[in-house]
C-alpha cells in the first residue's frame, strides 16, 4: 500500500494547494487548461501554494540516469532540480506494473509505433505527446525515453453529492461527501488518519481497486516528501478515533485538471556520459490529467524526453557578413594606424 500513498497522496496532496478551484481556462489550440497550478518535478522539489507532482518524470530520468548516463546526471551550473531527480526517490518499486509502461530506444518511427501499440495494448489509451518530438532517425546514439502511467478508481459506495458552496472566496465550486442523511456504508471508506482541529486533520478514502485517496489541511513542510512524511507520523501518533460516527460531516470539493508542461530548464544544456561522451536533452515534456468525483476518479500522465549527443562541429566558418571591424598596423608596432566599423557595405564598395 505504501506505494500507492505516494502516487496518489502526493499528487492530491499538491492539489489540495490550489488557492482556486476554477481558475482554469480552455486553451483554445488544446485540450490542456492554462493555469497558474504548477507542476513540480520530485518529491523533494519545494512547492508553492499551487503545485501537483506525478511520478512519470521520475521514471524517465531514472532510466536516463541508470541506462544511459550511467551515474547522475551533472549541470554547469548544477540545478537543484537536477540534483532531486539525482536521488531517484521515486522509481518502479512504487508502482504495480500494471499501473505504467515504459520505453526507452533509439529514435526512429519504429520506436514511436512501438510506444503507441505498447499504451494501446496496455491501457486502451493514445499519447497527448509523441507527436511533440520528431521521430525521425539521424543516429543510434540519439534516443527518446517515454513512460505513462494510468490509474482509474472507483469508491466502493458513492458519496452523497453535497451541491455548490465557496471555497475561501470562490462561490459555486461542486462538492461531494458525508453529510447527515449520507448512508452508514459510506462513513466505512473513509479512514480518519488524524484530527487535532477543524483546519488540521487528514483523512484516507479506500477504493474498489486498492488505492489509497489521502486528503489534509494544516499541513506542514516545504515539499511534498516532507508532507507526506508527517501526515504518516501524525498517523502514527494519533489516539483518537480513525472511524467516522454518526455526526462526523466531510466535503470534498470535485477535481478535474489537464495539464502539460515542457521543462526547458532542463533543455539544451550538456552533461557527460560516464564514459565521457558529452550529450544534451533536446526536449522534455510531462502531462498529468487527473479527476476526482463522489463516484471516484483517474489519472493519467505521460512524460517524454528527447536526447542527443553533443554535436562537435569541426569546422569553421569565417565569414565577414555582417558588421565587422577592419584594423591595420606595422607587425612590430602595439597600436593600428587604422581601423574602420563597416555596418553599411554599400557605402564602401563601389
Amino acid at each position: 500500500m505504501e506505494n500507492k500513498k505516494i502516487v496518489l497522496g502526493g499528487l492530491l496532496l499538491g492539489v489540495l494547494l490550489i488557492s482556486s478551484l476554477i481558475i482554469f481556462k480552455k486553451n483554445k489550440m488544446a485540450d490542456y487548461q492554462v493555469s497558474n497550478l504548477n507542476i513540480v518535478l520530485s518529491l523533494e522539489d519545494k512547492i508553492s501554494k499551487n503545485s501537483v507532482w506525478c511520478g512519470t518524470f521520475n521514471l524517465i530520468w531514472n532510466d536516463l540516469k541508470n541506462e544511459l548516463v550511467k551515474k547522475d546526471i551533472v549541470f554547469e551550473p548544477q540545478l537543484n532540480i537536477v540534483e532531486n531527480l539525482n536521488k531517484g526517490t521515486f522509481n518502479t518499486n512504487y508502482l504495480s506494473d500494471s499501473g505504467y509502461y515504459k520505453k526507452l530506444g533509439v529514435i526512429k518511427p519504429e520506436l514511436k509505433t512501438e510506444i503507441e501499440k505498447g499504451i494501446k495494448d496496455k491501457f486502451n489509451e493514445t499519447s497527448d505527446i509523441l507527436d511533440d518530438f520528431d521521430f525521425t532517425y539521424t543516429a543510434d546514439n540519439n534516443y527518446f525515453l517515454y513512460a505513462m502511467l494510468k490509474k482509474d478508481f472507483k469508491f466502493p459506495y458513492v458519496f452523497t453529492d453535497l451541491g455548490k458552496s465557496d471555497f475561501k472566496n470562490i462561490t459555486n465550486v461542486k462538492y461531494f461527501g458525508i453529510n447527515a442523511k449520507t448512508d452508514y456504508k459510506v462513513r466505512s471508506q473513509v479512514q480518519v488518519l488524524y484530527y487535532e482541529d477543524k483546519e488540521t486533520f487528514a483523512v484516507k478514502l479506500k477504493t474498489k481497486e486498492g488505492e489509497e485517496v489521502i486528503l489534509s489541511r494544516g499541513f506542514k513542510g516545504e515539499t511534498f516528501k516532507d508532507i507526506y512524511d508527517n501526515i504518516n507520523d501524525k498517523s502514527n501518533k494519533y489516539t483518537g478515533s480513525k472511524t467516522l460516527n454518526e455526526t462526523d460531516t466531510l466535503k470534498i470539493p470535485e477535481l478535474n485538471f489537464n495539464l502539460k508542461e515542457e521543462f526547458r530548464d532542463l533543455e539544451n544544456k550538456n552533461f557527460y556520459l560516464a564514459n565521457g561522451e558529452e550529450f544534451l536533452i533536446i526536449k522534455a515534456i510531462q502531462t498529468i490529467q487527473f479527476e476526482l468525483r463522489k463516484d471516484g476518479g483517474k489519472i493519467k500522465s505521460e512524460a517524454g524526453m528527447e536526447t542527443n549527443k553533443a554535436a562537435i562541429d569541426n569546422q569553421r566558418s569565417f565569414s565577414f557578413t555582417d558588421d565587422f571591424v577592419i584594423m591595420l598596423k606595422e607587425s612590430n608596432k602595439d597600436l593600428p594606424y587604422f581601423a574602420a566599423f563597416i555596418s553599411d557595405i554599400k557605402s564602401v564598395q563601389k
